[in-house]
């Protein structure tokens, strides 16, 4: 009997949901797009979508509960068993990803109408929500297949959907087409290597079933051949997942996309591609591997160091609000890619527990300064002055959202950065410890900027209201999902024990320790 939280999911859902829930995750989302695209009204649109995604987020939580289960999941398309055969596997590494993708996204449509009805016109509502569905169905394809070409075909159906939606930024600020176009050149050219890096690994296999490409490396071994698929999959992947130096595409995707799709994508893409990464670096190829080590200790790290404090500081220097949290989301990147390069269970853990958090912080501090932007028309820094008296509330919110970010006790940030320089002690990485440290000291000045200036600076005026602005309250339906995520950001520092677990498991299991 499969339970959940005190949820049998067997009693109140029907047999052939469960049995096909890996199916559906991915088809439900997709095929409802275009139906949302027929619904002419914004409103009806963003209803049906906010429905989707809710029966989404409930077949990730039957999925999880088959991992808590079974320990691994494998769902078979068509009878034809694998490596023949497309596969969906879910266990522990993934169903975190499907989680957040999932919770995340149902969270930032009930956020977003209020926004998505001021910032897009009304003959393109129903387009939005239906790009959004695919872009959803997209993430979670790549997150939940066990085909190396098939996360390539997920990859790019999230991808395009995505540019789309950035570019839908347009209506209420200009630079969101340069922008879209930007990410659209260089997401195209991580596509275009990571698909020569899954034709050179068949070229070397003759499979694209993942787990047989790892069982045909062991037989066969290294070669020329597999070292220049895993250097083409490492670069694409790494343009996805905005590794330093390869970001330059987020911060301006992050700023001047639609308010909605800012916080969906800082929840959610860039997790979803460093899933990839993972999978790939320590699923498919082994840690063993001359050239998998060589990649973690020598390249990997030094960046991941070098984004942790360059994006740091450039953080520092910002005055717009959004571009501020953008490179600050690729200096926490910096934190997850540390955890990796340690080539150890205990970092990778820790990396993937830095993900979930983050996902919740980042999540609740683009949703902040949306709703700042709806109320009062703020865009930078020096806008926030008296809103923490002016909306107490979102204020909160964001403050332990920014808490989170810098690492202080209490907050569920401290609980990853914690496991993080634990890991490196470990490994005797004290230069890592020392770079975590300056990141969150550097952390602390520009959310300690954003800080003051709503608590202990005045507003200029009583209401620095822009044109668009809902007025000086903030929507009750957009507020609600902040406070959520606001609460998530400390319950997982007294609870931390179902990520934790996961992530655990996870790392276990990339390590050989076992399924996950």
């Amino acid at each position: 009997m499969m339970a959940l939280a005190g949820i049998d999911w067997n009693t109140i859902l029907p047999a052939w949901m469960i049995a096909h829930a890996a199916a559906l995750l991915v088809i439900t989302p997709l095929l409802s797009g275009p139906i949302a695209l027929v619904l002419s009204r914004g409103r009806l649109a963003w209803a049906w979508a906010l429905g989707i995604s809710a029966i989404t987020f409930v077949l990730a939580l039957i999925l999880y509960g088959q991992v808590l289960d079974h320990g691994s999941v494998e769902y078979v398309f068509g009878n034809w068993a694998p490596p023949l055969g497309i596969t969906y596997n879910i266990d522990a590494l993934n169903i975190l990803i499907l989680l957040i993708v999932a919770g995340m996204g149902f969270l930032s449509l009930l956020y977003g109408l209020p926004s998505i009805m001021r910032e897009i016109a009304p003959k393109d509502q129903a387009a939005f929500f239906a790009t959004y569905m695919i872009c959803l169905a997209g993430l979670m394809g790549v997150a939940i297949t066990g085909d190396a070409f098939n996360v390539f075909v997920f990859l790019e159906i999230s991808s395009i959907s995505t540019y789309i939606l950035v570019a839908m930024g347009a209506g209420n600020d200009r630079r969101a087409l340069t922008a879209s176009f930007q990410y659209l050149i260089l997401g195209t050219i991580g596509a275009t290597f990571f698909v020569i890096g899954v034709g050179l690994l068949y070229m070397a296999t003759g499979t694209l079933n993942m787990a047989d490409i790892t069982a045909q490396l062991q037989v066969h071994g290294d070669s020329r051949v597999v070292r220049a698929a895993f250097a083409f999959i490492i670069i694409g992947l790494g343009l996805k997942t905005a590794m330093f130096p390869l970001h330059t595409w987020l911060p301006g995707a992050y700023t001047y996309s639609p308010t909605m799709v800012g916080v969906f994508l800082a929840s959610t893409a860039t997790k979803v591609a460093f899933y990839a990464m993972v999978r790939f670096i320590l699923g498919v190829f082994s840690p063993a591997a001359p050239f998998d080590g060589a990649l973690l200790e020598l390249v990997l790290a030094p960046m991941a160091v070098a984004a942790m404090i360059i994006c740091s500081v450039q953080a520092l220097y910002q005055t717009d609000l959004r571009k501020l949290l953008a490179y600050s989301s690729v200096a926490q990147l910096g934190y997850m890619l540390l955890g990796l390069s340690m080539g150890t269970a205990a970092g990778v853990s820790a990396g993937l527990l830095h993900l979930f958090n983050h996902a919740l912080m980042k999540g609740a501090l683009f949703m902040g300064v949306g709703i700042f932007v709806l109320s009062y028309g703020v865009r930078h820094v020096k806008d926030l002055r008296g809103l923490g008296k002016a909306m107490p509330l979102a204020a909160a919110a964001f403050t332990v959202a920014g808490l989170s970010l810098i690492g202080v006790p209490l907050t569920a940030g401290f609980v990853s950065k914690f496991y993080l320089i634990t890991a490196a002690l470990d490994r005797g990485w004290w230069w890592a410890v020392v770079a975590i440290l300056i990141s969150s000291v550097l952390a602390i000045f520009y959310v300690g900027r954003m800080l003051e200036a709503m608590y202990l600076r005045e507003a200029v005026k009583p209401a620095p209201r822009s044109k668009k602005a809902a007025g000086n309250k903030p929507p009750v339906i957009a507020l609600v999902p902040l406070l959520i995520l606001g609460v998530a950001n400390i319950w997982f520092f007294f609870d931390a024990s179902m990520p934790k677990a996961l992530t655990d498991a996870a790392a276990s299991a990339l390590f050989g320790g076992g399924t996950p």
